[in-house]
């Protein structure tokens, strides 16, 4: 049963966002209830557990279709392609107690969702919880709409007139009743609730249905053995869970209860707990550290920021007041990337506060609880997205050709013992024992095991993963990104030199370092005020190219100094002063006014700062493409690009610098940025050499040879970043480089994208596909770079990103693929076998092998070499058994009646002594020994052949090179498998009555024995060869692919495959917009093979 939207009943959550969710209707029927929970009694729960696996099942069944604004049941369907359901019960709360009237709320309220989401008269609230975040009902467009957030459609005036004042203790009650607490709260889930969840998994369920089969049965060492197995899996799970779940309430409880304090509208101030803030709460910064208890708008006055607990950077941040636009966009659209700028994030540490001219530092709150950036971040620990459907889907198929195979097995069952009379308990037992082995008792603890020893690898390289189950996919990576500056360079920068400006020429360099200190100058103040450091701690700290460039003045920060201004009283201002090894300046100071952080959007910042005693002057610096564009054009020498490009070819970092003198009787608050920024008066260039780390080369060269394609993406220049993609060897010397350059043009929303030959600098107009070609990536923002991975996906590729504070590629942990499968055909083959301790559990131990290949894993579970491996080494394993079979029948001993007649001395003692040994079957005669069913020479042969079998099958697919190390290395596994085969060999070998009696075996001839062990060393031998000449043989199968002219699925590959055939690659001369229709596999779309990339690794 299936879903079908209609009017009203259905609609969209979260749209556009990536927790998108569908939301459909319901409504509770009582005769269904009733039926329901009539149906869980006589089932004996198994339906209530059914219901438990398949909410939509529940929903479906218990309730009738209805509108939203009716249901008091919703259904929750992911947007992806697992389309996992959820059901939540609609709650409804009053706020009749704050409103007792329509005076009580004021009229500024009504756009907003606190107002339209109120019911009148009733005065009640429709809401639901869906992962943390809460959602009420928006009376005015029939919608569920999240709450706990600050709407988006304020624009940045709208936010200083509502908020600027605080709201009324009316307007905070509501709110806080509909948003709940501002609280992260992620309580530690007791060990009872972690065990019950952990034991209602279906593979538990499915090992206790086969456990009291196997009892009914009397096969109690093998049940007892699955007993203890699973406790094992079940232990380490929750085990691992609870650590989880400690650490977690660990990290977030600190930050749920600080005190704070909030300016209420007509009140004043007013201090109280965090847990009571709601967005739009007037939160006054303080001096002194603070920590965040929810994300707000800086409205007055500015701060530093440690946000290193969500970036992972030391390095502190400026943050700048929301500017008072009188416009009609939305703050988010108006500010664009930058408004990260204007906002405090939660769990982030404020170090420094700076007031302005209208008093106090304060912030709007913006979101609180689990909407903001930290709770989306635990939040993402909670409810991790799944990954890798295909493997998913193909996991799914695998299971149905299990199933296939024991409905086969079962009707056969079924029909051998019917038609030999037995009874009909007997015969139903014999086919639901089929069912049990069709899925190996051992996978639910195999799969826990391995993805813990996993983590425990990557834990000890410094790796952390907070979703565990992307794991799996790092074997496919075939893309890494990389970031430039801290992560293929070193972190920090030296100043190589200096090319200053003067009258629309350049003078002579100056050269760090130099025995002579920069003279006093525009060039020299921009270096001194320019940036965004602080003193925290006692020492200068901030962007690693502002200390370089501060530090070659010998000035010092005197951060603790007040500004006094006319008109504007005291605010606190950062002043600089020269140091004690400066050189002699005419000034006892420099004060910064204000400050406008680098952009990545603008790619530049800018400073106003005054002289002590002098006028106001306004420094900039940033991309030099974009500085000189701000500038008078008579101030900017001829030779700008020519020298540019000199210094970006050789590699260095290159910063333009620009100043310009402000009116004085305008305060600097009342400035805006494009007024600062504007006809500047350019200064000069800023050289900074970055060296590549030493690591850097012998990575890349590794990833290259592994054929996995690296990609820079830097917000640096492009020649710049060229240079060091050359130096990093991501260009070969051989290579021809082309430069992409996209441009919007101007009176048009198309953008035009320009080729050039980097060496002949001649302008060429290509068609092509960047993402499949493109090298180096540069002048990206954040949001370009979060979009290009994205991007990279869609053409299906595996991508990697690589990043400041994530520079650890030592962690290459192993596909599973393999390790199922190996599970699956020890379970095929251990019917009627001894039951061992899986090998399974401990093949995780092999690390990992320490060079990496050219070619991935199989990506797909039921692939090609993967599933033949698994259908001969099944064959091989059926053959032995039926050849045994047979032959055992031919032996001159044999006897169906007599299992007696192949050890004569033995039958003889045996008879003599069976009133002492009290043996069932012998105290009464041979016969009926064999009447049983299970003493034969057939059961014997069989049972020996399969057990030790099961240990040949651990050791084939126990694979090492390429992926692991050779499995000798897994000493753990050895002796387990050594111990285990001991073990086999001396119940072959040993006459032991008690013990052949009690295991239901009987005694064969030596030379029968010994003719076994031939038999299980063929097998040995024959798919050792299998799997090394036939399913490990890579060049065979490639010839198979090129024979039956097989092409990769993937997108990227494809739209190579068509750029091969395309003769008229690449078209010259002509010109593309964003509006053009291109060629592509399905024909719109185009691209071209990337000679610095040709993989072979596709999937077989």
């Amino acid at each position: 049963m299936g879903e079908n939207p209609a009017k009203n009943h259905y609609a969209q959550l979260n749209q556009g966002e990536e927790n998108e969710m569908e939301i459909f209707g319901y409504k509770t029927q009582g005769c269904r209830r009733a039926l329901c929970i009539a149906g869980y009694i006589l089932s004996c729960g198994a339906l209530r557990l059914l219901f438990y696996w398949k909410p939509e099942w529940d929903v479906w069944i218990n309730c009738i279709r209805c509108s939203l604004e009716e249901a008091d049941i919703v259904l929750l369907r992911t947007t992806d392609d697992f389309q996992t359901y959820s059901r939540k019960t609609v709650t409804w709360i009053s706020v009749s107690a704050f409103i007792k009237s329509r005076s009580d709320y004021p009229a500024t309220e009504e756009d907003s969702i606190f107002s339209k989401a109120i019911m009148k008269p009733s005065l009640l609230v429709k809401t639901i919880q869906v992962q943390k975040i809460h959602y009420v009902w928006n009376v005015y467009t029939k919608q569920f709409q999240k709450v706990g957030v600050l709407e988006d459609h304020y624009t940045c005036s709208a936010i200083h007139d509502k908020f600027g004042s605080g709201l009324t203790c009316n307007e905070q009650n509501v709110r806080r009743v509909m948003c709940g607490p501002n609280t992260i709260d992620v309580p530690v889930i007791p060990i009872w609730k972690l065990l019950i969840k952990e034991v209602l998994n279906p593979f538990y369920v499915f090992q206790l249905f086969s456990v009291c089969l196997w009892f009914a049965e009397d096969y109690m060492e093998y049940a007892i053995a699955i007993i203890f197995m699973s406790l094992l899996s079940i232990f380490l799970a929750v085990y691992d869970l609870r650590k989880q779940s400690i650490k977690l309430h660990r990290l977030v409880e600190s930050h749920n209860n600080i005190m704070v304090t909030v300016c209420r509208n007509k009140e004043g101030f007013q201090e109280l707990e965090s847990h009571y803030l709601v967005p739009g709460d007037l939160l006054i910064l303080k001096e002194g550290k603070t920590l965040l208890p929810c994300d707000a708008i800086l409205v007055s006055g500015q701060c530093t920021v440690n946000e290193s607990m969500l970036t992972g950077e030391s390095i502190p941040v400026t943050k700048i007041h929301l500017p008072q636009a009188d416009n009609l966009k939305p703050w988010r659209v108006y500010c664009a990337e930058d408004y990260r700028k204007h906002v405090l994030f939660c769990g982030t540490e404020v170090i420094q506060t700076k007031a302005d001219d209208r008093g106090v530092v304060k912030a709007v709150v913006l979101q609180t609880g689990f909407n903001t950036a930290k709770g989306d971040l635990v939040r993402s620990i909670l409810y991790p997205k799944p990954m890798n459907f295909k493997l998913y889907r193909d996991a799914l198929r695998f299971l149905m050709c299990l199933i296939a195979f024991a409905a086969i097995g079962m009707i056969y069952t079924v029909c051998v013992f019917a038609l030999n009379g037995e009874e009909t308990g007997e015969v139903v037992k014999k086919a639901l024992d089929v069912i049990t082995i069709a899925v190996p008792p051992a996978l639910p603890a195999a799969l826990t095991t391995g993805i813990i020893y996993t983590q425990q690898r990557l834990k000890k390289k410094g790796i952390f993963c907070i979703s565990p189950q992307r794991i799996n996919m790092c074997g496919q990576l075939n893309l890494v990104c990389f970031d430039k500056t801290g992560t293929l360079t070193e972190d920090g920068l030296d100043l190589w030199g200096l090319l200053p400006s003067e009258r629309n020429c350049f003078q002579n360099i100056h050269s760090f370092p130099a025995d002579h200190g920069l003279p006093w100058g525009p060039v020299f103040k921009a270096l001194a005020v320019c940036h965004s450091l602080i003193v925290w701690e006692g020492k200068i700290q901030g962007d690693p190219l502002d200390v370089k460039m501060f530090e070659a003045t010998n000035w010092v920060i005197d951060d603790s100094s007040g500004h006094q201004n006319e008109d504007q009283g005291s605010t606190h201002a950062t002043v600089v002063r020269p140091g004690l090894q400066a050189t002699t300046a005419p000034v006892e100071g420099i004060t910064i006014l204000r400050q406008f952080p680098f952009s990545s959007a603008l790619q530049r910042m800018s400073v106003i700062a005054q002289e002590i005693g002098g006028d106001p002057q306004a420094f900039i610096k940033g991309a030099p493409e974009t500085v000189a564009m701000l500038c008078r054009a008579e101030t900017v020498p001829s030779n700008f690009e020519s020298k540019l490009l000199l210094y970006t070819a050789q590699g260095f970092r290159v910063i333009g610098l620009a100043c310009k003198s402000l009116q004085a009787g305008k305060p600097p608050a009342a400035l805006t940025r494009e007024e600062v920024e504007s006809d500047l008066t350019f200064l000069g260039l800023l050289i900074m050499e970055n060296r590549l780390k030493r690591d850097t080369k012998p990575v890349l060269e590794e990833l290259s040879a592994a054929r996995i394609r690296s990609v820079m993406v830097t917000g640096d220049n492009i020649q710049t970043a060229i240079t060091v993609a050359k130096s990093a060897g991501m260009i070969a010397p051989t290579h021809r480089v082309i430069l992409v350059e996209a441009n919007k043009v101007p009176g048009s929303f198309s953008a035009s994208i320009t080729w050039k030959s980097l060496e002949e600098n001649k302008t060429e107009d290509y068609r092509s596909l960047l993402l499949l070609n493109g090298t180096v990536f540069a002048r990206m923002s954040p949001s370009q770079k979060s979009s290009l991975v994205e991007e990279f996906q869609k053409l299906d590729y595996f991508v990697g990103m690589c990043g400041d504070g994530a520079n650890d590629c030592g962690g290459r942990p192993c596909c599973s693929c393999h390790f199922l499968l190996h599970v699956q055909v020890h379970g095929t083959v251990q019917h009627n076998s001894v039951p061992w301790c899986s090998p399974a559990l401990l093949v995780s131990f092999t690390r990992a092998y320490p060079k990496l290949v050219p070619y991935r894993p199989p990506s797909q579970l039921i692939s090609p070499p993967l599933l033949l491996s698994v259908v001969l080494n099944t064959l091989f394993s059926l053959s032995m058994q039926i050849f045994g079979f047979v032959v055992v029948q031919e032996q001159p001993w044999y006897s169906q009646t007599d299992i007696h007649s192949a050890c004569l001395s033995v039958n003889n003692r045996e008879r003599n002594s069976s009133s002492s040994l009290g043996l069932p079957g012998v105290r009464d005669g041979a016969h009926e020994q064999t009447d049983n069913g299970y003493r034969s020479y057939e059961n014997t042969t069989v049972w020996l052949l399969s057990t030790i079998n099961c240990l040949i099958v651990a050791l084939v697919f126990s694979k090492g090179k390429p992926f692991r190390q050779p499995i000798y290395t897994n000493y753990v596994f050895i002796l387990v498998l050594i111990g285990q085969l001991g073990i086999c060999l001396f119940l072959m070998f040993a006459d032991i009555d008690d013990l052949y009696s009690k295991m239901d075996l009987v005694c064969t001839p030596t030379s029968w024995r010994i003719s076994m062990v031939g038999m299980l060393a063929v097998t040995l031998a024959v798919s050792f060869l299998v799997e090394e000449a036939v399913i490990e043989n890579r060049p065979l199968w490639l010839l198979l692919k090129k024979t039956f002219q097989y092409h990769s699925k993937s997108h990227y590959k494809r739209l190579q495959h068509v750029l091969e055939q395309d003769s008229a690659w690449p078209p010259l001369n002509e010109t593309f917009f964003s509006d053009s229709v291109a060629v592509t596999v399905e024909g719109n779309m185009g691209g071209h093979s990337n000679p610095t990339f040709d993989s072979s690794e596709d999937s077989l």
